[in-house]
């Protein structure tokens, strides 16, 4: 009797850790390599194929960026090659230099100059109008 208990637990342990590990990787599979979001150091956000965080602008509308000039040089546009296939959620938008730019849920999608390695995310509510994009 110990050892079919003890085999029954050894199962539901396996079977836990596979579907814990699955969902995990669900988790992570937000979006492609291109554009994804995932969780690095403890936040989940959408993150740039070089894993550089990405932001929001709040004066943007829905499928238009307003960060253009100055703006964009602080805060470069995340743009890809027209026709990168993206994950759901994700697209892309035609700035007015008609260069595309990534967009989750249809807002485009920025870094910050000041951020200089993965896991930084310094831009997140700078002058209450950036904001770390979240899934």
């Amino acid at each position: 009797m110990t050892r079919n208990l003890t085999r029954g637990a050894t199962l539901t342990v396996t079977l836990v850790a596979t579907l814990a590990t699955a969902s995990a990787a669900l988790a992570e599979a937000h979006g492609n390599k291109w554009v994804h979001s995932r969780e690095f150091q403890g936040e989940i956000y959408v993150m740039y194929y070089n894993h550089m965080a990405l932001y929001t602008y709040d004066e943007d509308e829905p499928g238009k960026s307003n960060c253009t000039g100055e703006c964009a040089e602080k805060w470069p546009p995340a743009v890809l090659d027209p026709g990168t296939p993206l994950g759901e959620s994700y697209s892309l938008i035609e700035r007015e230099d008609g260069s595309m730019q990534a967009a989750f849920r249809g807002r485009p999608l920025y870094l910050w100059s000041g951020d200089s390695r993965p896991g930084d995310r310094g831009g997140d509510g700078l002058g209450g109008k950036w904001r770390l994009a979240r899934p």
